[in-house]
């Protein structure tokens, strides 16, 4: 197992310079976004992803709202400030018996006693993701990303994951 993951280390691809923005998610982290919603289903939490790739003008109309829009302020990140404008975020929500969407991080669908929203961090932990509730500042519970060692300034340069990596889960 270790030489084989040696191996993959060392015949990966690089990091893309200058490279144009995305219109999708990643496609691992498609991947791992397609793993997690059915591996939580296997543990009997339905959960739905409620985003994923954002364009910088969506991001630009979110963070407008409860700024110069009606509601409440969903996001400190204006467009190219949020990894899901790179296609490596995704945010969920669960869904309860009625195929309502929940944000209850105390709710308790499949009845073992557990939190379903932390068992579902816990599935998208084990597979890559950073969770945003483990942020000091500003908490975002329903958030995953995966960074590849990329910061957002790498990103806003250019600088792009290779297409399969198997450093998804790098700060």
């Amino acid at each position: 197992m270790v030489i084989l993951l040696y191996s993959q280390f060392l015949n990966r691809s690089e990091v893309q310079e200058d490279a144009t923005l995305p219109k999708d998610l990643h496609p691992l982290v498609l991947e791992k976004k397609e793993t997690l919603v059915k591996t939580a289903a296997d543990s009997g939490i339905s959960i739905i992803v409620t985003d994923e790739f954002r364009s910088f003008q969506e991001q630009d109309s979110l963070y407008q709202k409860g700024r110069t829009t009606d509601g409440q302020i969903v996001t400190h990140a204006k467009a190219g400030d949020s990894y899901h404008n790179f296609g490596l975020a995704i945010d969920f929500a669960l869904l309860d018996k009625q195929g309502k969407a929940l944000w209850d991080t105390a709710y308790d669908g499949n009845g073992n006693g557990k939190s379903d929203w932390m068992e579902v961090v816990a599935i998208a932990k084990e597979l890559g993701f950073q969770w945003g509730g483990d942020w000091e500042h500003f908490k975002d519970f329903p958030h995953f990303e995966m960074r590849f060692g990329l910061t957002i300034d790498d990103l806003q340069r250019g600088k792009r994951p290779p297409q399969n990596s198997l450093t998804a889960s790098k700060n």
